[in-house]
C-alpha cells in the first residue's frame, strides 16, 4: 500500500457516487461459485487488476508479489492498471465495465461497497477454498465486513503511532500519557524574539496531517457509533476529554502562531515533510513513514513508540488507530473465479504478503506473515507489528456514512480549536445530530 492522505480525505471525492448506487444495488453477472475441492478452471484467460500503486518502488513491489501467483497459475496473465482511485471503481462497476480485480487503499467505502453490490460477497469463495478467518487478527474483521457480509480482504495493514527525533528530543522518553505529552511539547518548543515557532515539541493541531480524529479518538477509547448505528459522540466523555487537552495545547501554543507555522510545513508526502526535515520532535504517522525516512532522509536518527493515551486510560498504552488496503471483485467482472485465485493469493499466501511488507514497510495481515522469519523487523518497524496486535488496537467499525461521519467531527474539531465554537457540549450534540440526520436520509434512500 502506499503512503496517501487519511481515510476521510480519500473517501470524500466518491461519496456522492457512492450514495447514488446506494438505491440502485445489483445482482446482475453473479458469479458461479466452486464447489469446495474443485479444480480450477485452466482455461487461459487475461486479469484486469486496478490499483493505486504509483511509486516505482511499490510498482516492483506489487509485481515481485504477483510472480509467485505467476508460478503456481501459469495459464493467468495478470494485466495492472495503476493510480486508480475509489471514484474509477465505483463508475466502472455502475457503467457494467469493471476490472476483474479491484484494490482500493481506504476503508472508509467498505459498507457501501458491500450494501450496494459495487463489490461482489466474498463468502462463498472463502467457504468452497476453505479458508480459516482465524488467519487474520480479529480487528480486520470489523473494516472487512458489513452487516455480516464480506466483499473485500485484507491486504497489509496501516498501524499509527508516535514517531521522535532523538536529536531534539535531548534523551527525554517517549511520553507514554497526554499530559506526558502537552509538557514534553512545551518543553521541546523553540520560538524566536517574536515568539514565532521555529520547532514544535509536538503540533497538537486536527488538521496536522495525520492528526484526524479518525487517528487520536483511540488515545483516550472513544466510540464512534451506538449499535444501533448512531451517533455516540457527544454521549462519549472520551470525545470531550481529548478535544479539552488538544484545545488546551493549541492555546498554549496560540492559535494564529501554530496555524502560520503549519502552514509553511513542506508535502505530507514528499522529503519536505516536517518531522523529516527537523521542525517537529514528536509527530503522530503510520508504519509507511519509516520507508519514506529511509529514502528521503537516511540519517535522521528517530525512534518510534505507541500512542500516548489519557491519563486514565493506562490499559490502552500499546495500541493505536488499525486500518488496511482491501481489495476484491467488482460486480459484473468477466471472470470472477479467476479473479478469486488471485485475490487469495494475495492476501493469504505468507510469501506475497512479507514480499509486499519488507518492500513497502506496511503491516502484513495475515497470523502467519506476521510471525514469518522472512519478515524485516528492524526496532522501529517492530513498533508497528506489536500495535497491530495489541489487544488495545481498534478501528472505525464500517459504517454506510463514514466519510461523512468523520468530515462532521473534524469539522466541528476544527471549529473548537480554533476559538469559533465555544460550547464544546452543544458543538458536539450537534455532530451528534448532523450524523443521526444523514443516517436516516441514507436509510431512507
Amino acid at each position: 500500500m502506499k503512503p496517501r492522505p487519511p481515510l476521510a480525505k480519500l473517501a470524500a471525492a466518491a461519496l456522492a457516487l457512492l450514495a447514488a448506487t446506494a438505491c440502485t444495488a445489483g445482482t446482475e453477472n453473479a458469479p458461479a461459485v466452486p464447489k469446495a475441492g474443485a479444480t480450477p478452471d485452466r482455461t487461459p484467460v487475461t486479469l484486469t487488476l486496478w490499483h493505486g500503486f504509483v511509486a516505482d518502488n511499490e510498482l516492483k513491489a506489487f509485481d515481485d508479489a504477483l510472480a509467485g501467483f505467476r508460478r503456481t497459475h501459469p495459464w493467468i496473465t495478470v494485466k495492472t492498471t495503476k493510480a486508480v482511485q475509489d471514484e474509477q471503481i465505483i463508475q466502472a462497476a455502475r457503467g457494467g465495465n469493471p476490472p476483474d480485480i479491484a484494490l482500493s487503499f481506504t476503508t472508509d467505502s467498505v459498507a457501501t461497497f458491500c450494501k450496494t453490490g459495487i463489490f461482489q460477497d466474498l463468502s462463498p469463495y472463502l467457504a468452497a477454498a476453505k479458508v480459516d478467518e482465524s488467519l487474520f487478527p480479529k480487528v480486520i474483521a470489523e473494516y472487512t465486513r458489513y452487516q455480516g457480509k464480506r466483499c473485500v480482504m485484507p491486504m497489509l495493514a496501516d498501524a499509527y503511532g508516535l514517531y521522535y527525533n532523538k536529536k531534539l528530543m535531548k534523551g527525554e522518553p517517549a511520553p507514554r500519557t497526554l499530559s506526558e505529552l502537552a509538557a514534553l511539547a512545551k518543553k521541546l518548543t523553540v520560538r524566536d524574539a517574536k515568539g514565532e515557532i521555529k520547532v514544535a515539541g509536538f503540533v497538537p493541531s486536527s488538521q496536522m496531517y495525520e492528526n484526524a480524529p479518525i487517528h487520536t479518538g483511540t488515545m483516550v477509547g472513544a466510540t464512534w457509533t451506538d449499535p444501533d448505528g448512531t451517533s455516540a459522540i457527544g454521549g462519549d466523555p472520551a470525545w470531550k476529554k481529548l478535544m479539552t487537552w488538544q484545545k488546551d495545547l493549541v492555546d498554549w501554543f496560540g492559535y494564529d502562531r501554530l496555524e502560520r507555522f503549519r502552514k509553511s510545513f513542506g508535502d505530507e508526502w514528499s522529503a519536505d515533510n516536517p518531522f523529516m526535515k527537523g521542525q517537529v520532535a514528536m509527530a503522530i504517522d503510520g508504519e509507511w513513514r519509516n520507508a519514506m525516512i529511509a529514502a528521503d532522509a537516511p540519517d535522521l536518527d528517530y525512534g518510534t513508540a505507541p500512542l500516548p493515551v489519557a491519563d486514565d486510560r493506562p490499559d490502552l498504552y500499546g495500541g493505536g488507530f488499525i486500518a488496511g488496503t482491501v481489495i476484491g471483485i467488482p460486480r459484473g467482472a468477466a471472470h470472477s473465479q479467476a479473479a478469486w485465485e488471485l485475490v487469495r493469493h494475495l492476501t493469504t499466501d505468507t510469501d506475497a504478503l512479507v514480499t509486499l511488507s519488507n518492500a513497502l514497510r506496511n503491516v502484513p495481515s495475515t497470523l502467519p506473515a506476521l510471525q514469518s522469519p522472512k519478515l524485516d523487523r528492524d526496532p522501529n518497524f517492530q513498533t508497528f507489528l506489536d500495535i497491530f496486535a495489541h489487544p488495545a488496537s481498534s478501528t472505525l467499525p464500517a459504517h454506510i456514512n463514514s466519510a461523512f461521519n468523520q468530515q462532521t467531527l473534524q469539522e466541528a474539531q476544527i471549529a473548537w480549536e480554533s476559538g469559533r465554537a465555544k460550547d464544546l457540549d452543544a458543538l458536539l450534540a450537534g455532530v451528534d445530530r448532523k450524523i443521526d440526520d444523514k443516517l436516516k436520509l441514507t436509510a431512507g434512500g
